[in-house]
């Protein structure tokens, strides 16, 4: 069977990026493996108050996740589509990429911020680390009309 790695980050284009996936999944008689990476909080500089309070920012974080994947899981399972769910943390795009590999997918799907070029060339674009390092191929859906920004 076919397997199709739906990543989401609970963003304004999770649900553009689910209804893609459930239309693939329908069409080629796929499985849907629904993923959320938590990404740890960046902490730089002197900032050992911060470090004791890392642990529960990463706790809150995955409790998220976990919450946002069952809501998601659920209103997929509404319109007959069954979906399993991964959450994990750590480097989104890595892990991603991983996952695919594991599953062995045959499709990745995710979503794209549309960002501007300085901010991806600062902080780095999940979606450009997965389409430069997955060895399937990665359905890329643009956010919503209104979140588009100039690149």
């Amino acid at each position: 069977m076919k397997i199709i790695l739906v990543a989401v980050d609970f963003s304004a284009v999770t649900a553009a990026v689910a209804a893609q996936a459930v239309a693939l999944a329908r069409a080629f008689k796929a499985r849907l493996v629904l993923l959320a990476v938590t990404q740890p909080p960046v902490i730089t500089g002197d900032y050992s108050m911060m470090m004791e309070n890392y642990t529960a920012l990463i706790d809150v974080g995955e409790k998220a996740t976990a919450k946002n994947l069952t809501r998601l899981q659920a209103r997929l399972s509404r319109q007959g589509v069954v979906a399993e769910v991964i959450a994990l943390t750590g480097s989104p795009a890595r892990l991603i990429v991983e996952q695919a590999a594991k599953l062995g997918a045959n499709w990745v799907v995710m979503g794209s911020h549309g960002h501007t070029a300085f901010y991806d060339l600062l902080i780095g674009s999940t979606t450009q680390g997965v389409l430069r390092r997955a060895t399937c191929p990665v359905v890329v859906v643009p956010p919503p009309q209104a979140d588009r920004r100039k690149t």
